[in-house]
């Protein structure tokens, strides 16, 4: 029997039908709990500080307060105690994609990513990585990209220690969406040491999460495929 306790998660949606399906899927995985539901913004924030789940899943377009506002309120960079936010939606926007994660969310789902990559979601936000659907993360960091193409401003920060050719390889293979499975299959190495080197290359860059990191990756020039 597993000792560790359930990833304990808030589902934030204004569709019963959707809320219902998450929990249904949800709960049926032996390591996730659901403990709270909310069907519009004000309720999700309010409750997420009651209940302080592990993993917050909020959708962007709620009454009252929408996602982006209320994961700023709980993961934003002011907040003293962050959540763990995922932002689940169906509009495939920039816009949406970029200020769900600018303001403190450490994943991106669309709603017909599929059940899998949900939980996978979840149990990456509840050990602090992050994971984005792979539609979207290089739409994007080509949005980022553009945006300094446009307005250059200032420099993107050298890592503090230099990268060895191994860590750019794995922050590479982050930038273009992959999971630390599939970045371990593509290195043929051990998932242990993807996370270990993903573990260096966030302290190098200063980095909070993989979002960061892959962000780093398009800014740099390091995001494209090795020839």
């Amino acid at each position: 029997m597993n000792d560790r306790s359930p990833i304990r998660v808030l589902i934030a949606d204004d569709q019963d039908m959707v809320r219902t399906g998450f929990r249904f899927f949800l709960d049926a995985q032996p390591d996730i709990t659901v403990v709270a539901e909310a069907a519009d913004g004000e309720s999700a924030v309010r409750l997420a500080r009651e209940v302080r789940p592990d993993v917050c899943l909020l959708d962007i377009r709620m009454p009252k307060l929408d996602g982006l506002e209320a994961t700023r309120l709980l993961a934003g960079p002011g907040v003293a105690d962050p959540l763990r936010v995922v932002v689940v939606t169906t509009f495939d926007l920039d816009e949406y994609v970029y200020g769900a994660l600018r303001g403190g969310a450490c994943g991106f789902l669309l709603k017909d990513s599929g059940p899998t990559l949900l939980a996978e979601a979840v149990r990456a936000a509840a050990v602090g990585d992050s994971l984005v659907s792979p539609s979207v993360t290089v739409r994007l960091l080509k949005h980022v990209t553009a945006e300094k193409e446009a307005a250059p401003g200032p420099e993107v920060p050298r890592p503090q220690e230099p990268l060895t050719d191994r860590e750019l390889d794995v922050v590479r293979l982050v930038a273009l969406g992959h999971t630390n499975a599939e970045i371990a299959a593509s290195m043929f190495v051990s998932l242990s040491t993807v996370k270990t080197h993903l573990g260096s290359i966030q302290l190098k860059l200063a980095a909070r999460n993989r979002v960061e990191i892959a962000a780093w990756a398009w800014r740099t020039g390091h995001a494209g495929d090795r020839s």
